[in-house]
């Protein structure tokens, strides 16, 4: 190994000359054979990440990574429903290498031989190494173990699962340390000076007693200001940075959903009719069950409390086979294996909650007395259910008191005993004390430790080929001959199919609106579609859907045709400023006779302890701009009309009380140190990421 390092090293210039000049030969064979990849380039590409293409082949070998990790961590094969999020964080793994790894080395950051063994036995241990090689007994780490364990993995032979193991987390354990040096350079380097600490004990402590008008925008209907395309431009351009966006598509789409027919319904019902008499005379009705049923728990135990809703106890009557019969879109048979006593009993009651207000006597009597009238109430007549809404305090009041059936230990032992020793249903004589309170009890069924062994066949009725084939058809039908996004429309307008529409899709997106998965849809979007084409059908399990797209996107910023409708409400609100503005600069007077002069909608209103931190003022809602206004007056002084957020306000400032100056602000500077430091950290990869100016393409392949 030392030989090696010694020829890596002293032989590194000259080697790499003549790989260079060996893969030069060799692309421009290629090139001149017209077998060149680079006439191919970028079709093998998944994307780009800090202007580095990323082949296919370099994006599969870090899925294979994640894949074997899984497999290490869960001792299986991720399945299909793995694969996706395994993608991405073979991506995320990407992007950490080429882009923010890539910044480290910019600023020197790296982890050293030492600083690797400090990790794992050291002073400054991995809190996962940590957690494996503490003793449990005394709660110590102990670094003699973790030793003891290298020299085991090092004896073990290569790609042996623990020396696998090992070496995957050992080397993950380097660019986590990297990233931690490289965040706390740029978060140490933030810094909050003496001013601005105490500007901000102003801002929390100095107080304001203000007036105010406020007219909402509404104040002005909509038809009296006109949205005009300039206008609309306008907005646009002063708020651009609002509508920075990636690459997105818009479409529009019907679905035809594929429903089990009356004959598929009958289908399983006779199948499963037929199952009936082996069931009858089965001597292993777990078995039998479980091999028939479309349900993983085809066994089980029940008793009173858990029995499925679609049974009575009075009817499971050991050896008896109940169906099939239908229960949703799920035909059943039942068999009853067993009937025998348990050990644990079941009782079902509901009950009015009275709660007291304190906790000592007087309180108890209090409370203790209203539920005894209660109860005088229900035993003569009054309803059980109403009187529990009307008065229950616990959730069960807005079910009637209901409690449903519960089992030995799940209620305190009051209630338990009371409930457990009544040998007929109805209200009990007396109300009952728990810790809670006293408790109005009604039992509805008596106890019982009656217990059932229940064998149940399912079969959901699902859709059979011919259906499937059948509905596919109808989709194919629905599309054929159409040429625009128009006709797609009139259509489905003129065969009653709902017209659905999703917006913004990104091309990593796996589900689409009410569709849910639907990642082949995306896919076709960006590797074939564009603006008015129709696409073929898309089998979607339960529903065949047709698309049109109707709108693209480029990465970038939005263009102004596809925000209007976002924006018109908010230039409206504008122009509604103007008008409003207007009429309040012409008025004369005092708060309450302008106010008067616009009209019923414009209204006076007052803070007494308004703060600069607050950004919002009573009723007005969030409006920075008045509340710093309102600050930067002299006392006695007004405003002039001001556009907020939800209307324009006109600000009285009646007082001003300045807080006195303290001798240390340094509670107030920690905190925004504080704030700062977890703002930086949490934009400090994302700021990367933007830099970087990713590319995503894996639409091309997944």
């Amino acid at each position: 190994m030392a030989f090696i390092g010694t020829l890596r090293n002293k032989m590194g210039t000259w080697v790499v000359i003549f790989v260079f000049i060996a893969i030069a030969a060799f692309t421009l064979n290629d090139i001149f054979s017209g077998k060149s990849s680079i006439l191919n380039w970028g079709k093998n590409s998944v994307g780009e990440i800090a202007g580095k293409e990323i082949s296919y082949d370099e994006y599969q070998s870090v899925i294979r990574e994640r894949e074997q990790n899984y497999a290490l961590n869960f001792g299986r094969d991720p399945g299909e429903r793995e694969m996706p999020s395994i993608r991405q964080q073979a991506w995320d793994l990407l992007i950490a290498r080429h882009a923010i790894q890539a910044e480290f080395a910019k600023v020197g950051v790296e982890v050293t031989t030492d600083e690797q063994w400090d990790m794992v036995a050291g002073k400054n241990v991995d809190p996962n190494v940590k957690m494996a090689f503490t003793d449990p007994n005394t709660g110590q780490f102990d670094p003699n173990k973790v030793t003891t364990y290298l020299n085991q993995i090092k004896a073990m032979p290569m790609g042996s699962e623990p020396r696998v193991r090992w070496e995957t987390f050992q080397r993950d354990l380097i660019p986590g340390r990297e990233r931690i040096k490289y965040e706390n350079l740029l978060i140490k380097s933030t810094y909050v000076t003496a001013a601005e600490a105490e500007r901000e004990y102003h801002q929390q402590t100095d107080v304001a007693e203000v007036r105010y008008v406020y007219v909402p925008y509404f104040a002005v209907s909509d038809s009296a200001v006109n949205v005009t395309e300039d206008a609309l431009k306008a907005y646009y351009n002063k708020n651009v940075e609002k509508f920075k966006t990636e690459e997105s598509r818009d479409i529009k789409y019907v679905s035809i959903p594929v429903v089990a027919s009356a004959s598929d319904s009958l289908t399983v019902k006779e199948d499963l009719a037929r199952d009936v008499n082996e069931f009858k005379t089965s001597s292993e009705d777990s078995v039998y069950a479980a091999k028939s049923s479309d349900s993983k728990n085809a066994f089980a135990t029940y008793n009173a409390g858990n029995l499925p809703t679609f049974l009575s106890p009075d009817s499971l009557i050991q050896g008896k086979v109940i169906g099939p019969f239908l229960d949703g879109q799920v035909y059943k048979v039942v068999k009853v294996s067993k009937v025998f006593n348990d050990t644990t009993y079941s009782a079902r009651a509901k009950h009015i909650l009275i709660k007291w207000n304190t906790p000592d006597a007087a309180g108890k009597k209090e409370a203790k007395d209203k539920a005894l009238a209660i109860l005088k109430d229900i035993k003569a007549g009054a309803n059980f259910g109403a009187k529990a809404a009307e008065f229950g305090t616990d959730g069960t009041a807005s079910r009637g008191g209901d409690l449903g059936w519960f089992s030995s230990g799940q209620m305190v032992k009051p209630f338990q005993t009371a409930v457990f020793n009544a040998t007929k249903t109805g209200v009990l004589n007396d109300v009952v004390e728990t810790e809670f309170g006293y408790h109005i009890i009604s039992v509805t069924d008596v106890k019982t430790n009656k217990a059932y062994k229940l064998a149940i066949i399912e079969r959901e009725i699902v859709p059979t080929d011919a259906t499937l084939n059948e509905a596919f058809r109808a989709a194919e039908k629905f599309v054929s001959d159409l040429g625009s996004i128009a006709d797609f429309e009139k259509r489905a307008k003129e065969q009653g199919l709902v017209l659905q529409e999703a917006k913004n899709i990104a091309a990593g997106d796996r589900r689409i609106g009410t569709l849910g998965e639907a990642r082949q849809i995306v896919q076709w979007l960006f590797r074939e579609a564009s603006v008015g084409k129709i696409s073929q059908v898309f089998d979607l399990q339960e529903e065949n859907v047709v698309v049109v797209m109707t709108n693209e996107i480029k990465k970038g910023y939005k263009p102004l045709a596809s925000v209007t409708a976002e924006i018109t409400p908010a230039v409206r609100n504008e122009l509604k400023g103007k008008v409003i503005i207007d009429k309040l600069s012409a008025a004369k007077g005092t708060l309450e006779e302008i106010a008067a002069s616009f009209g019923t909608d414009a209204n006076v209103y007052s803070s007494s302890d308004l703060k600069l931190n607050s950004n919002s003022l009573p009723t007005v809602g969030f409006d920075p701009q008045a509340v710093g206004v309102a600050f930067g007056l002299e006392n006695g002084k007004r405003s002039k009309p001001m556009a907020g957020e939800n209307g324009v306000v006109i600000v009285e400032l009646q007082n001003k009380t300045i807080a006195p100056a303290v001798g240390d602000y340094a509670t107030f500077k920690a905190g925004l140190e504080q704030n700062a430091v977890n703002r930086n950290s949490a934009g400090i990869a994302d700021a990367i990421k933007e830099s970087a100016d990713i590319v995503d393409k894996r639409y091309r392949f997944f």
